[in-house]
């Protein structure tokens, strides 16, 4: 059996896009799957759409998700180099293109941009006008003698596919089956650009070959393309490797996911306080399912589970909500003492004075769904927020403003001459109390937890937070609720 060979090949030119990421994911999943290979290559040859720092990015993100690489341009390999411009330059492209002129499948083009325009045309598509350039094989019918004298003058040129107008031709991918295009529909694509570098198509089909890649993995938008990949590879007479091509990523609305969006890269989710492992986990149920339906799965897991074949051809939807979901059933497992290492920043930034974080980052553990919600449902800590004394009126709990106005001036002297301020001691204190008036729990419990946080929501119950904040600010926090419930 051939050992499977997959690759992420992406351009550096900026955050890694959700669709990207599960590009990478798949390809991944599928080589670990079968035992195979993994390698990164770097595909820079759009050099106006190359951004500074967008390579650290794609190493940083790999490193992230935990999508290792057994080979690329940070640790070599016996394909490499594996950046396209460095192959540009060793002349690996032009060779190839070379070689396709001299078996009549390309040709040198010398057309400049006056004639090009001249070329367009206007096609409607779904409603919309849009302007479409098919070349009209004008170059390829110089004479041998006409091509040498325009290299020799030095005049510009670029190298096209020479693709025939009439007939099929057929590509099979593996969840979309034989996909068949008419020749007509085929442009004569660019192969060797006017500066000297290959296109995306033409490097892709050098690049997989020479690498020896057996999987391809890409978005759906490419089967357009598949039928020029696959004339080249039977001019070359290379054997074509197995297509997969994914679904659309579309935001709830049914839109393609956009930067728009706000949660269109790995780099926007992280900044809005998600998790690596959640992301990942997420990405991969974007248009697939393992057979059993689980849905929280570890990258070992989604490595035991991955099956291509049953990755969906419908749009995948971006569903934030259940993300959040997700992330938030990652913070529920997590290592208590991890989950308080990367919680601290976002406590310290909400409570300055000197209480007990770790104890405040267990309390809100189980409650939050991404990093920013500890904020707002940790603030009061540090400093009793103004309040509604309507929040004080809850039916379930048979409470109201007058009730609780008593409960709080009857307990506060219990709580000034009590000096063991421990949840489990002060529970017992106004459990006794609760008791001997014959009250429910929460006719007292929910004033006293109002007047102390200022919240009707909080992550824990009253004799907890009193705990936290001490003996001193509890009774500053009860006399401010008797006093706005007096008012």
């Amino acid at each position: 059996m051939v050992k499977i060979r997959t690759r992420y090949a992406p351009s550096p030119t900026g955050r890694m896009h959700v669709g990207n990421l599960r590009t990478a994911l798949y390809a991944y999943l599928i080589s670990k799957h079968e035992g195979g290979d993994y390698i990164l290559r770097i595909e820079d040859t759009d050099q106006e759409r190359f951004v500074e720092g967008a390579t650290e990015i794609i190493y940083q993100t790999l490193k992230d998700t935990g999508l290792v690489h057994d080979e690329g341009p940070d640790i070599g390999g016996p394909v490499g180099p594996y950046v396209q411009s460095e192959r540009q330059k060793a002349g690996i492209y032009m060779k190839y293109a070379k070689e396709l002129i001299d078996k009549g499948e390309a040709y040198y083009c010398f057309c400049d941009e006056e004639r090009l325009k001249t070329l367009v045309q206007k096609i409607e598509v779904d409603g919309e006008v849009k302007e479409i350039s098919v070349y009209d094989k004008h170059c390829l019918h110089l004479s041998k003698e006409e091509v040498e004298k325009n290299l020799a003058e030095g005049k510009p040129f670029v190298i096209r596919q020479n693709n025939p107008t009439e007939g099929t031709t057929t590509f099979h991918d593996e969840l979309y089956g034989d996909v068949s295009v008419e020749n007509k529909e085929l442009d004569d694509m660019i192969l060797i650009k006017s500066d000297g570098y290959p296109t995306y198509n033409f490097a892709n089909v050098v690049d997989d070959h020479l690498m020896g890649i057996t999987h391809v993995v890409r978005g759906n938008e490419y089967i357009s393309s598949s039928p020029k990949y696959n004339r080249l590879y039977d001019a070359f007479g290379w054997e074509v490797p197995k297509y997969i091509h994914c679904p659309l990523i579309t935001d709830e609305d049914h839109h393609k996911l956009s930067k728009r969006s706000g949660h269109s890269s790995f780099e926007d989710l992280i900044e809005q306080g998600f998790l690596p492992e959640a992301v990942v986990n997420f990405v991969a149920l974007l248009g697939w399912s393992p057979d059993d339906n689980q849905e929280i799965m570890s990258l070992e897991d989604l490595i035991k589970k991955f099956d291509y074949k049953r990755i969906n051809k419908s749009p995948a939807v971006f569903d934030y909500t259940k993300l959040k979901w997700m992330n938030g059933e990652y913070m529920k497992a997590m290592d208590d003492d991890k989950f308080f290492e990367l919680a601290k920043p976002y406590l310290e930034k909400a409570i300055t004075k000197d209480y007990d974080l770790k104890k405040i980052a267990n309390m809100v553990k189980t409650r939050i769904e991404i990093w920013p919600d500890i904020e707002p449902m940790v603030d009061f800590f540090n400093e009793l927020p103004e309040y509604d004394t309507a929040i004080y009126t809850h039916k379930k709990m048979k409470t109201n403003e007058e009730t609780s106005l008593a409960v709080l001036k009857e307990v506060l002297p219990l709580l000034e001459a009590h000096d063991d301020y421990t949840n489990d001691s002060l529970y017992a204190l106004l459990t006794d109390y609760i008791k001997s008036h014959e009250y429910k729990n929460g006719y007292v419990l929910w004033p006293v937890r109002i007047a102390v946080s200022g919240k009707e929501m909080t992550p824990c119950g009253a004799t907890e937070l009193m705990e936290v904040i001490g003996k001193e600010e509890t009774i500053k926090r009860i006399k401010k609720g008797i006093e706005l419930l007096e008012k």
